[in-house]
């Protein structure tokens, strides 16, 4: 007899431990899904933040907004020096694909140079600040050269390769004119590249893409004047013309994607070698990018 009101109690701590869980994964899939917390139409945020080193989560976030029917159009907020060639134009073909769809609309913050104006272009408006860091137009590849420390600590490197451009780009020797020629070929056909997808993007001739695409920076009042942005303004004021843009009230409802949140070491790693893993990553990164450096 003694052991039923043992039994009972555990039946009931577990029963409440059950609810418990039960309310807190609720609650947690409410405040992660910007569906259930939100009814009716209306516009989509997609921040692009940091260098561009993939496109595989803001690609699906694109895709996930363009097949969203509430969703009536999307704001990109870019906050962003460009990065890797391949991630940028992917993410701009996803673009053209969401602005086929839907208006696209961008925001730019402190910086949407190179590749970070690169996926801007091909949206219905641009917005930037004044003083917003923008253009870039341009690719950069850099190498490094450790022959001269090398030959000081008596280091030296033996390579057998099957043709003669097969080590282009060792950091144990120098280039040669044919390496740096072919180099220079492959450089000059990404920048066409990038000159033809503002040309496009902006509806602006080639010839005057191509003369504001040395690599200069521009602030967002330069911008203007050239025509590589529409409209200056903040953030509020990019939503404010897409919300008049698709007939929505003043105070439209903003739904942004879900973010899976870091773990506290991981947040604690990122605040405090962020910097140094990005140098360290750019120094190493093989490939031509989309890159404005002087951050």
């Amino acid at each position: 007899m003694s052991k039923r009101p043992i039994l009972l109690a555990t039946l009931v701590i577990a029963g409440i431990f059950l609810v418990f869980l039960l309310f807190a994964v609720l609650l947690g899939k409410i405040g992660s899904s910007s569906d259930l917390v939100s009814i009716g139409e209306k516009i989509g945020v997609i921040e692009i933040l940091g260098p561009i080193m993939s496109s595989a989560d803001l690609n699906k976030n694109i895709i996930d907004f363009r097949d969203n029917k509430s969703i009536k159009a999307v704001i990109l907020r870019i906050d962003s020096p460009g990065g890797a060639v391949g991630p940028s134009q992917e993410i701009y073909n996803e673009v053209i694909k969401l602005q086929m769809k839907k208006p696209v609309i961008v925001s730019m913050a402190s910086v949407a140079a190179s590749g970070g104006y690169y996926i801007a272009a091909p949206a219905k408006r641009l917005f930037a600040n004044p003083g917003t860091i923008t253009g870039s137009i341009g690719v950069i590849m850099s190498f490094p050269n450790y022959e001269g420390l090398m030959e000081k600590v008596g280091v030296s490197s033996v390579v057998i390769k099957s043709g003669k451009f097969k080590d282009i780009g060792s950091a144990s020797r120098p280039f040669s004119d044919d390496e740096r020629q072919l180099m220079q070929s492959l450089i000059d056909d990404v920048h066409s590249q990038f000159v033809e997808a503002v040309s496009l993007g902006r509806e602006m001739p080639a010839e005057k893409v191509l003369s504001l695409s040395d690599g200069r920076i521009f602030s967002g009042r330069q911008a203007l004047k050239v025509g590589l942005i529409d409209e200056l303004g903040g953030f509020q004021d990019a939503v404010d013309y897409t919300a008049k843009l698709v007939g929505l009230d003043d105070d439209p409802d903003l739904i942004y994607p879900e973010v899976e949140k870091p773990s506290l070491f991981e947040r604690i790693i990122n605040s405090t070698l962020g910097n140094i893993v990005f140098e360290t990553r750019q120094h190493w990164k093989a490939g031509p990018q989309y890159l404005w450096t002087g951050l």
